[in-house]
């Protein structure tokens, strides 16, 4: 698996997964249960998962979404 986003934002992460399932991109959420260990506070990001078959059609999902994926 390759990580296709890194968040802290619930709704990017939200809207990332819905615009995924929408192109039948199959997905897993890392770190989402981090909060027990950092106190609910968010500062651990969340990371959204593709197959490494799937990371350049995701990637080209998430820019059609206007979703910044933090690379050049």
């Amino acid at each position: 698996m390759k990580e296709l986003l890194r968040t802290n934002d619930p709704t990017v992460l939200a809207f990332a997964t819905a615009l995924l399932d929408s192109e039948g991109i199959d997905w897993f959420a890392f770190d989402v249960n981090m909060s027990v260990l950092e106190g609910s506070i968010g500062i651990m990001p969340r990371r959204l998962m593709v197959l490494d078959r799937d990371l350049f059609m995701a990637e080209a999902v998430m820019r059609d979404g206007e979703i910044d994926l933090g690379r050049f």
